[in-house]
């Protein structure tokens, strides 16, 4: 059990969890008395302090739920949790695929259940505190366990596709596995907000109206078609205000929250849809979906280099080498890796927002634009503050203040 894989795995849980808390430490230090010029007007005093408390809370959270998992994976390693686990699953079943149907529920279903306290106290003790929840305990319930159904028939489905073709193909599974994931991810990219948003959440089009009036006008003049525009009844979880573009082809379409038409006023919207629409003129949605897709099958790609290995099982304290026990090790040891790639996918992500952002101010006003971040950075309570390694980490958009800096020097 103790080899040379299961230090490697622990030494690289432990230099995560020190460099994650590390980082949320100097994020939350790094709180100034006063605001930089370009955006004193977004927080009256009372808000800012609302806005430093609302991320001091987060924070200290987040410090205890990522403790917690922490924790309770370093419990599982050392007592050999995921070998028992596995013993149970062969004990129901000698199928290969069942076997890890049943692995990875009971440590999914488990795992969601030691989860409910935390969740339970983030939406309905500090999200209520500062405003922003309208969840309410029935509505916890059904997202639940539409979650797990979820849950179930996709990654269920999936894994056990994966299964059956490693059975079929042995080391080559991963091109047959990259193309049938490839596949899922264009399907979901075109569908998503038709089949899995309709659970959750009603989407109505847009009515007509002034706003939309503007929009289509709008539209006219940057020479793009906008005709699926939807309205998503956000404010039945939340009073946060978000906008986004979703599908390819004939199936994009831009959903409003409709705390966001409350918000703000119908130039500031359309201004937030030429932002969106800037995303898909400039193929930032495209690129997006084909760069997730590569990284998928690099990812299947090193993976099939271990997938054999004894040494993965093993460290997880199981007594026979398994497919489902090698994603377990190998979703580990690829860790240091994702971190890498997620570093440049934000740098990635924060210069699409740039360019955004310019082809918003060169068809539309960008000081309507600049007035409808600074709204929502209030309504959100969103730090103004962070820092600058915290930002280079986790942030895919860039920071208010650099964003109405940049967006400045367009208009």
């Amino acid at each position: 059990m103790f080899n040379t894989v299961f230090y490697l795995i622990t030494g690289i849980l432990i230099f995560s969890f020190l460099l994650d808390k590390t980082l949320s430490y100097l994020n939350l230090k790094n709180t100034i008395p006063e605001l930089p010029d370009e955006v004193k007007d977004v927080y009256d005093p009372d808000r800012y302090r609302d806005s430093q408390k609302y991320k001091q809370a987060n924070t200290r959270f987040s410090f205890i739920t990522g403790s917690f998992s922490f924790l309770l994976i370093m419990v599982m390693l050392f007592t050999g949790g995921f070998g028992f686990i596995d013993e149970i699953a062969w004990k129901l079943t000698e199928n290969k695929i069942i076997a890890a149907l049943i692995f990875f529920g009971i440590i999914g279903l488990g795992s969601d259940l030691l989860s409910i306290p935390f969740e339970l106290y983030d939406t309905f003790h500090i999200e209520e505190k500062f405003g922003f929840n309208k969840v309410t305990p029935g509505l916890f319930v059904r997202d639940k366990l539409k979650s797990w159904f979820l849950a179930v028939i996709i990654g269920g489905g999936i894994l056990s596709l994966v299964i059956w073709i490693y059975t079929l193909t042995g080391k080559s599974f991963w091109l047959w596995a990259w193309g049938l994931l490839t596949l899922f991810t264009v399907f979901m990219t075109m569908f998503y907000s038709n089949l899995i948003v309709p659970l959750f959440n009603k989407q109505t089009p847009l009515e007509q109206g002034e706003l939309r009036d503007a929009i289509e006008e709008f539209s006219k003049r940057a020479g793009f078609k906008l005709s699926n525009i939807y309205v998503i009844d956000g404010s039945k979880r939340s009073t946060k205000s978000n906008a986004y573009f979703t599908g390819l082809g004939a199936k994009k379409r831009i959903v409003l929250y409709d705390t966001l038409i409350n918000d703000l006023t119908k130039e500031e919207i359309v201004a937030v849809l030429a932002h969106e629409t800037g995303h898909y003129k400039k193929k930032h949605t495209l690129t997006g979906t084909l760069l997730g897709i590569i990284q998928t099958g690099f990812t299947l790609f090193l993976f099939s280099l271990l997938i054999d290995n004894p040494l993965l099982s093993e460290a997880l304290g199981a007594e026979r080498h398994e497919f489902h026990l090698s994603i377990i090790a190998f979703g580990i040891l690829y860790s240091p890796v994702s971190l890498i790639l997620g570093l440049l996918f934000n740098i990635f992500s924060r210069s699409n927002e740039y360019e955004a952002d310019k082809y918003a101010a060169s068809y539309y006003d960008g000081n309507y634009l600049i007035k409808a971040l600074k709204t929502l950075t209030s309504k959100n309570l969103s730090n103004l503050t962070p820092h600058p390694l915290y930002v280079v980490f986790y942030y895919s958009h860039p920071p208010l203040t650099a964003r109405i800096k940049a967006l400045g020097r367009l208009i």
